[in-house]
């Protein structure tokens, strides 16, 4: 049996709406079996099925306790876990003056410290197995921050740092990495469930905040990349023996990582003699 034969147990959590719930539709469709977890189980459900193929699990990502419950059960009833995907999101928006150190705190516990829980719980199983796949979902905004959106890109771009440190310390075991960096995909991101936003509090904001708010409130349900093709694309990744440690999804999400690259190009070149300038005289 080859590797793109073989059945795996995916691990995913977020899955009770948006994309967790794409991806596990999607790995149940193509064979595979699914632990698919999020605090409301009975969402879960609902949003999936239930089958013989399918494990759901409650899970709130913030509990360590929670994480390690839920490998328990999951290794109990499949005996393996092959593919985690780090999936389970909330967007908070605002300006970083506005954010309350409360919300700041909420969005970083979910967005890196939560995925930090559950692939602490996981590792050990992947490490006895000697193979496995930790795809965690960040953002553009892991790749280049946003006005508007500071605490989410303090989220995201330590979820991508915590992941690139990651990958070398696992790669021996056979366990491999890979960081997703979506564009605008048509999920539930935008709405009230998956999204809060800073109460306005500072007057000297108020003309661009109002323009963010339209921009978000016109992107929901609007937006181009397809969940479902993301679905598959991260299928086919986690099927290649050698999957990419990051995996840019959609021309939007291109466009930001380019332009990331020529900034830091720019930057470099402007300031390449002073930079250098640096060492100790001999």
């Amino acid at each position: 049996m080859n590797d793109m034969d073989k059945t795996k147990v995916w691990f995913i959590t977020g899955a009770g709406r948006g994309m967790g719930t794409t991806i596990a539709k999607a790995a149940l469709n193509a064979g595979h079996k699914v632990v698919a977890t999020g605090r409301n189980p009975d969402a879960v459900v609902r949003a999936i099925g239930d089958s013989e193929s399918v494990m759901v699990v409650p899970l709130d990502v913030c509990e360590p306790a929670d994480a390690h419950a839920a490998v328990k059960v999951a290794i109990e009833r499949f005996g393996a876990i092959d593919v985690l995907v780090n999936n389970a999101a909330h967007f908070c928006g605002g300006y970083f003056e506005e954010l309350t150190p409360d919300q700041i705190e909420h969005q970083l516990q979910v967005a890196l410290v939560g995925s930090m829980h559950v692939t602490r719980a996981i590792l050990p199983v992947m490490r006895t197995q000697r193979s496995g796949h930790v795809i965690s979902i960040s953002s553009g905004a892991g790749i280049s921050g946003f006005e508007f959106n500071s605490a989410y890109s303090a989220a995201k771009f330590a979820l991508e740092g915590w992941m690139e440190a990651l990958a070398p310390e696992v790669a021996p075991f056979g366990i491999h990495t890979t960081i997703v960096n979506p564009g605008f995909f048509r999920t539930e991101f935008l709405t009230d469930a998956s999204s809060t936003f800073a109460k306005p509090s500072i007057e000297d904001y108020d003309d661009r905040r109002v323009g963010h708010l339209e921009f978000f409130n016109n992107q929901n349900g609007q937006q181009p990349g397809d969940p479902k093709k993301l679905a598959n694309a991260l299928l086919q990744i986690a099927n290649e023996a050698q999957p990419p440690q990051r995996f840019i999804a959609g021309a939007d999400a291109i466009d930001i990582a380019e332009q990331k690259i020529a900034n830091l190009q720019t930057e470099i070149n402007a300031y390449r003699d002073l930079s250098k300038s640096m060492a100790y005289d001999n």
